[in-house]
């Protein structure tokens, strides 16, 4: 898998893009789906705001969304492309309590990529492995830039 990072916010200034760069080559690999992409997307609150509202019927803000490529009429088209993963930067700066920024975005890059792999978190027992999965990736992010 390759996930390709685009930094479309110019809001949270410094934000390390080779660091994450480096993190989703790491979770392409761990997440163990070869030949496939996602487009990551880094953007400020007004724009995943609007995508919320437009897309989840929510008229708020939101730190992370995912929309699957290979879902629906037309997902046969290309069934190496997974999807997009969208973060807003200015959230993910606000409710990072103790992590660094990137720490923080690269949470909610792991968390969008098991979305499009069709994990969900509106159980408990899905969100205990979809949580489980989020650690195992941590663990081999950490061993690798170690």
């Amino acid at each position: 898998m390759a996930i390709e990072i685009q930094n479309r916010q110019r809001k949270v200034k410094g934000f390390d893009i080779a660091g994450l760069r480096a993190r989703a080559a790491i979770i392409a690999t761990a997440a163990g789906v070869p030949d496939s992409e996602v487009s990551c997307t880094l953007v400020s609150d007004p724009a995943i705001h609007e995508l919320n509202r437009d897309y989840r019927s929510k008229d708020k803000p939101t730190d992370v969304l995912s929309f699957a490529q290979n879902e629906g009429e037309f997902a046969g088209l290309n069934p190496e492309l997974l999807g997009d993963v969208i973060i807003s930067v200015e959230t993910a700066e606000r409710q990072r309590d103790e992590r660094t920024l990137l720490d923080e975005v690269t949470h909610l890059l792991i968390h969008g990529v098991l979305h499009l792999l069709g994990h969900d978190h509106e159980k408990d027992d899905e969100a205990e492995v979809m949580e489980a999965e989020e650690r195992r990736i941590w663990a081999e992010i950490r061993t690798r830039q170690a």
